[in-house]
């Protein structure tokens, strides 16, 4: 998931689905294989070959989510029986709240306002983290919360120092929001062909849908005219190249 607008970045947002028949680690390695740049997920362990030094043409630079990291913390402080998690989710909540002000600011203003105001919180928050772990059982629940921030601190401060990071990959949860809730209906994709195919649908659905484009609109009009589109002008399709007056414009030469 590509979404710039967080920052004022220039390129449109996209989405890109890729199927798996499992969630093996060689598959993330497979999917972005020859792809460098930020990637910011869950701690999932499938990710890490990516960041692995040596890795061609470079290694993939981590970032943490801040709202899995705080998910876990929310769950232990609404059973109301952790204070020390309903302090942190208190915490963590002040960062986001400081972080609200410099949304769809340019990346340098977002570092420069991080670094004066949200950093301290972030160097606090760690502080305060590792000195209540001390006092629990490694085997707590709220201390196991924790140390899914204190365990990757590099990653999930690397936001200070970048203003293209967001504190979240909210942005990709919510693309990926539509199969979550309709995957009862197709728990099954009948083979692996099948399986390619569906995301490559989703990919084409989802990025019209981010950049305000009506997908069934935009697809009936592409399919009817892709066959007599220059190749070389494949790119004036794209979902942010296209528009409704293009198709009726169109409709009406035909």
């Amino acid at each position: 998931m590509r979404d710039d607008r967080p920052f004022a970045g220039p390129e449109p947002p996209a989405v890109w689905f890729r199927y798996s028949r499992d969630r093996k680690g060689e598959h993330p390695a497979d999917h972005l294989a020859g792809w460098t740049g930020i990637l910011q997920s869950d701690a999932y362990g499938g990710y890490n070959i990516l960041s692995k030094p040596g890795r061609e043409p470079a290694p993939v630079i981590t970032a943490g989510c801040w709202v899995h990291a705080r998910r876990g913390l929310f769950k232990l402080a609404e059973a109301g029986k952790a204070p020390l998690a309903v302090e942190a989710v208190r915490r963590i909540d002040a960062i986001f709240d400081a972080e609200r002000a410099i949304n769809g600011a340019s990346p340098e203003h977002r570092r420069t306002v991080r670094q004066e105001l949200i950093a301290p919180l972030v160097t606090d928050l760690l502080a305060w983290m590792r000195a209540s772990c001390k006092r629990m059982s490694p085997k707590a629940e709220t201390a196991k919360a924790m140390n899914y921030i204190l365990a990757r601190p590099d990653s999930f401060t690397r936001f200070l120092h970048d203003g293209r990071i967001c504190l979240s990959n909210n942005a990709a949860e919510r693309a990926l929001r539509g199969i979550a809730l309709g995957r009862r209906a197709w728990m099954f994709a009948g083979s692996d062909r099948g399986g390619e195919r569906a995301p490559a649908m989703y990919s084409l659905i989802v990025t019209a849908n981010l950049n305000g484009v009506d997908p069934q609109a935009w697809l009936a009009d592409v399919l009817a005219r892709i066959k007599d589109h220059p190749n070389a002008r494949l790119a004036e399709l794209l979902p942010w190249h296209w528009n409704a007056a293009s198709s009726v414009q169109h409709i009406q030469a035909a």
